[in-house]
């Protein structure tokens, strides 16, 4: 079974994603950017659903220095932001792929098998 990495400070956000992933994913949650940088390094996750607005490290930090260790991880940049420039900005991180919140399940799902062959 696949793991996938939550970085996600909204407890909100977690049980959604939560109940969407958690019959097909072992998950693992991170409520910053620093300790989600930490539990990839360890757990080396399958994939990361990274949000961008994060305590302590921001997403976009956080994913620059998983890119370091990690270069071909399939990261998900998760925002609320949804301005033009927001997705380009995600990628220019490091983000292997955008999505807006709230997360259209159906997208994710697509996004999650297409990344985890």
């Amino acid at each position: 079974m696949k793991t996938i990495l939550i970085v996600e400070d909204l407890e909100l956000n977690i049980e959604l994603l939560t109940q969407i992933l958690e019959d097909e994913y072992n998950l693992l949650v991170a409520k910053d950017g620093k300790q989600g940088v930490l539990l990839t390094e360890q757990n080396h996750p399958d994939l990361v659903l990274m949000d961008i607005s994060l305590p302590v490290m921001d997403g976009y930090e956080a994913t620059r220095n998983i890119r370091k260790a990690l270069p071909f991880l399939p990261i998900i940049g998760l925002s609320a932001h949804a301005m033009q420039g927001d997705d380009e900005k995600a990628r220019a991180a490091g983000c292997t792929d955008y999505l807006t919140k709230p997360v259209n399940e159906d997208l994710l799902l697509k996004k999650l098998k297409e990344y985890l062959v």
